[in-house]
């Protein structure tokens, strides 16, 4: 757990949040909780993926006890959680009713989390891009209307996503098999990353359950790893995901009747710059200038996302 100097997140509108406020941020690899007191971040503390889609029902359980034994205690008002996977108000409750044993009498609001993607850019209308173990965009404009793009989970979608980024490679190595010709730099690489001595060992260990979404959506690191060394498929790679995440943004953004702005963020979004220059230049390409890469992390737009739900 990790003990925050406040004035290096000071929200936009500290002046009219008051008490203590959780925020959640919850991935498909982690879970990430900071404690708002008056506006202010003074408890940062991270546990495993406490998202059902990820994790069983008792896991999630457990991994929030442990965050909450970090950043809980005393009387909070509210928690506010942002997860992949909220698709209906089912959902969100499903994910609520688990909050809740560890923040009684709290107000309990669960939203997709592309929506602390939006606030943490300081934006309150605009299109938030996620790109991290999945992909997905959301945005709102002045009529509070609502538009979504991608955000399917990895069997039907998360285009430009670390899932789709690790399954590429596996697919690159599979075709270079299928042809007679050698592991490249990529395909070495991967095979190395996995423990397997050849291409054709990867089909059983991808189809394998002790391997998932999150084991092959690390393996992204790979990729983005051989395109800034000057592998040409790599490369390819990185600039398809942002091409496909700048398509998703696109759709929300022309739902909306918006011309910006688009947020970037998670983990892909926010540190790949070979990604963000591909983003950039297809919207740019379709008349969409107005392009942010996130600076912070999404959990530190919930003071602006409780104060704006507050009135």
């Amino acid at each position: 757990m990790n003990n925050l100097d406040s004035s290096q997140h000071s929200p936009d509108h500290e002046e009219v949040l008051s008490g203590t406020v959780i925020g959640l941020d919850i991935g498909g690899t982690k879970t990430r909780g900071v404690r708002f007191e008056n506006g202010m971040p003074v408890r940062d503390a991270s546990a495993g993926s406490s998202n059902v889609q990820n994790v069983t029902r008792e896991q999630a359980a457990a991994n929030l006890a442990e965050l909450f034994g970090s950043i809980g205690g005393g009387i909070v008002e509210e928690v506010y959680a942002g997860a992949g996977g909220i698709d209906t108000d089912e959902d969100a409750q499903a994910l609520a009713d688990l909050i809740a044993p560890h923040a009684p009498g709290a107000r309990i609001t669960v939203v997709h989390d592309s929506r602390l993607l939006l606030a943490a850019g300081g934006a309150s209308t605009g299109v938030a891009v996620i790109a991290g173990t999945g992909s997905a965009a959301w945005g709102r404009n002045d009529a509070g209307d609502e538009a979504r793009a991608g955000g399917w989970g990895y069997l039907l979608g998360d285009e430009g996503s670390g899932y789709w980024l690790g399954r590429e490679a596996v697919r690159h190595s599979l075709r270079r098999m299928n042809q007679g010709l050698e592991p490249d730099q990529l395909s070495r690489a991967l095979l190395e990353s996995c423990g397997v001595e050849e291409p054709g060992k990867l089909i059983a260990l991808f189809h394998s359950p002790d391997t998932g979404r999150r084991f092959w959506a690390q393996q992204a690191r790979l990729v983005v790893e051989a395109a800034d060394a000057g592998d040409g498929v790599s490369l390819a790679l990185v600039q398809q995901a942002g091409a496909d995440l700048a398509d998703l943004a696109e759709q929300a953004i022309r739902q909306l009747g918006l011309d910006g702005p688009v947020i970037l963020g998670s983990g892909l979004g926010m540190n790949v710059p070979k990604l963000q220059d591909a983003f950039k230049a297809r919207l740019a390409d379709a008349g969409i200038v107005d392009v942010r890469i996130l600076q912070q992390d999404p959990v530190f737009g919930v003071p602006r996302l409780v104060a704006e739900q507050r009135g």
